[in-house]
């Protein structure tokens, strides 16, 4: 089995939540690490696939509601540091992938499934074999105890319930 590692100055693990319910706002983990163990990269169902990101690096460009997902009202990043991600099973759905794993956030673990697109492989500057993916899915927020909302008469929920994860990865050998 060999070892991948992020590139991450090519890789994003972020996410999307609709705000009022008319526009989105798009956030981000700064700090992670990401790991790949797999037979054959052409072939990812042989792959293992941790993540492990930093709660407290949480970006959304507004450091006042970065705080507010910090706080305990939301991520409660002192008590609960890490979310984490682990692979169970992946299986091939025609030239994509569907990566099932068990998501840890806030000492709730459930399991999801990422739709996962394999967007090919290269060869960079350095001579080194490099492969890329892009992968989504979606969680409730109040399956992981996320639970902070406030209602507003024009639009219903200040902040949506349904939270669209979003990563891309660029993986280098280890």
């Amino acid at each position: 089995m060999a070892e991948w590692i992020v590139d991450r100055l090519h890789s994003t693990i972020g996410f999307e939540v609709k705000h009022m319910m008319i526009s989105n706002v798009n956030g981000q983990f700064d700090s992670y690490t990401a790991t790949i163990e797999a037979e054959d990269m052409d072939d990812f169902t042989t792959a293992t696939v941790e993540f492990k990101l930093d709660v407290a690096s949480v970006n959304t460009y507004s450091p006042d509601r970065d705080n507010h997902l910090k706080s305990a009202e939301f991520f409660n990043a002192d008590a609960f540091p890490k979310i984490t991600f682990t692979s169970t099973n992946i299986e091939k759905k025609g030239t994509d992938y569907l990566l099932h794993g068990q998501l840890t956030i806030k000492e709730t673990t459930r399991p999801i499934t990422f739709n996962v697109k394999y967007g090919g492989k290269g060869v960079n500057l350095w001579g080194t074999e490099v492969h890329g993916f892009a992968a989504e899915t979606f969680i409730i927020r109040e399956d992981f105890k996320l639970t902070w909302g406030a209602a507003i008469e024009a639009t219903g929920m200040l902040v949506d319930k349904k939270v669209k994860i979003k990563v891309d990865l660029q993986v280098n050998p280890a």
